[in-house]
C-alpha cells in the first residue's frame, strides 16, 4: 500500500458528543477499500468517502455467505496522540478467518500501513473521554456475480470506523447471564473460530430469548453434551474458583480472543494461577452453591473486561461475589485500559502509535 489514492470528503460530518456515542451507531467520514481479482490479487487501495456502496442481486456473499469481519481499537492517548491495540494481532486473525473460508490472504504489514493513513485523516472521530474509543471494522466479502456453490474469484475489504462509547448499557457494572442449554453456537471443525458472519447468525435466536428474560448475555455451552462452557456471546468467558482462574481451552469451536490473550499473559505476569481446561456448567454451580466461585467475567475487545453478577442455568440462579464487580475483574480492566490510554507504559508491545499533527 505505498501508494494509496485518496478523496477526501468535500464537508466533513460533525462528530458527535461522548453522550450520544452508544456502540456501533455513527460513522466517521472515511474508508479504507481494495479489491480482488485472479490477475490483480489485492489492489486499488484507496481511501474515500463513507458512503453506501452498490452491490448486484446475484452477489455470492449475499447467498453463500462468504465473508469475514475483524474488531479492534484505536484509543486517544493521554498526551492526545493515537494508539492502536494490538492491530497486527487482529489482522493475523483477520487471515485466519480468510482461509477458512478460502478468501485470499492479505499483507498485514500493508494492512496496518492503510489502516494508519485512514486514522491519520479522520483522526477527529477519535473520542478523547476515558471509557471511549475508535472501534475499527475490517471486513472482506466476496463479489462475484454468480450463483453456484464455489469459492468466489473477486473480493472486496473495506475499514470503517465508529466512535464508540460503552459496549453494555450497564457500563463496567456485572451483567446477567444465562446458561443456553437448547441451541447450540458451534462445533469444532466448524466456524465458531473464526469471525465470519454466519458464525454470529448462529447465536441470534438464543441471544433475543435470554434478552426478552431480562439477561445481557448467552452462555453457551459445547455442541456435542450441552455440559462444558465454550463462549459468551460476544466474549470469552474466565472463571476464578477458589484462587484459579479457569477459561476453555481454544478446541476449534471458541473464538481466539485478542482481550483473551491478553489477560492470560497479564494473568501470567502476576503469578495469578491460570489454567486453560475444560470446565462443565455444573461445576460453575456448584461452586456457586458452595461459596468457592469468587469472580466470573468476559474478555473481548467491545467490553474489555466485562464482570459476570449471575448465571442462570435451568431452574438455577447463582450470584456471585453478592453481585459485585470482582477485585481481579477491577485489576484487570484498569491494567488493560491503562496501556490501551497510554497511562502505563506497554511492555508488552501491543500498541501503535499514530502521532497526531
Amino acid at each position: 500500500m505505498a501508494n494509496i489514492e485518496i478523496n477526501l470528503i468535500e464537508n466533513r460530518k460533525p462528530v458527535p458528543a461522548t453522550d450520544e456515542l452508544g456502540f456501533g451507531v455513527h460513522f466517521s467520514d472515511h474508508m479504507l477499500v481494495m479489491d480482488y481479482n485472479l490477475d490483480q490479487g489485492w489492489h486499488g487501495a484507496r481511501i474515500e468517502p463513507y458512503g453506501p456502496i452498490q452491490i448486484d442481486p446475484s452477489m455470492m456473499a449475499l447467498h453463500y455467505g462468504q465473508a469475514i469481519f475483524e474488531g479492534m481499537k484505536a484509543f486517544r492517548a493521554s498526551d492526545g496522540n493515537i494508539n492502536l491495540f494490538r492491530a497486527r494481532d487482529h489482522f493475523n486473525r483477520f487471515n485466519n478467518s480468510a482461509r477458512r473460508v478460502c478468501i485470499p490472504e492479505l499483507d498485514v504489514e500493508e494492512l496496518l500501513t492503510g489502516l494508519k493513513k485512514l486514522l491519520e485523516i479522520d483522526q477527529q472521530w477519535v473520542p478523547s473521554e476515558h471509557g471511549t474509543a475508535l472501534y475499527i471494522r475490517p471486513f472482506i466479502f466476496a463479489t462475484d456475480q454468480f450463483l453456484g456453490v464455489r469459492p468466489s474469484h473477486t473480493y472486496k475489504l473495506m475499514i470503517i470506523l465508529s466512535p464508540v462509547g460503552a459496549y453494555y448499557a450497564e457500563g463496567f457494572n456485572p451483567v446477567k447471564i444465562m446458561v443456553e442449554d437448547e441451541y447450540v453456537r458451534a462445533v469444532r471443525g466448524g466456524i465458531g473460530a473464526i469471525k465470519t458472519p454466519g458464525n454470529y447468525a448462529a447465536s441470534l435466536l438464543a441471544a433475543v430469548k435470554a434478552q426478552k428474560k431480562g439477561f445481557t448475555q448467552v452462555l453457551w455451552l459445547d455442541a456435542l453434551e450441552l455440559k462444558w462452557l465454550e463462549e459468551v456471546g460476544t466474549m470469552n468467558i474466565m472463571v476464578k474458583i477458589g484462587d484459579e482462574v479457569i477459561t476453555p481451552p481454544l478446541n476449534g469451536s471458541i473464538l481466539p480472543g485478542i482481550t483473551r490473550d491478553s489477560t492470560i499473559k497479564i494473568l501470567q505476569n502476576w503469578n495469578i494461577p491460570l489454567i486453560e481446561k475444560q470446565i462443565s456448567i455444573n461445576e460453575v454451580m456448584q461452586a456457586g452453591s458452595d461459596g468457592t466461585l469468587k469472580e466470573m467475567f468476559g474478555t473481548g475487545t467491545a467490553a474489555i473486561i466485562s464482570p459476570v453478577g449471575s448465571i442462570h442455568y435451568k431452574e438455577d440462579n447463582v450470584i456471585i461475589n453478592s453481585g459485585n464487580v470482582g477485585e481481579l475483574s477491577q485489576k484487570l480492566f484498569e491494567e488493560i485500559t491503562a496501556i490501551q490510554y497510554g497511562s502505563k507504559d506497554d511492555t508488552y508491545n501491543w500498541i501503535d502509535t499514530i502521532d497526531v499533527v
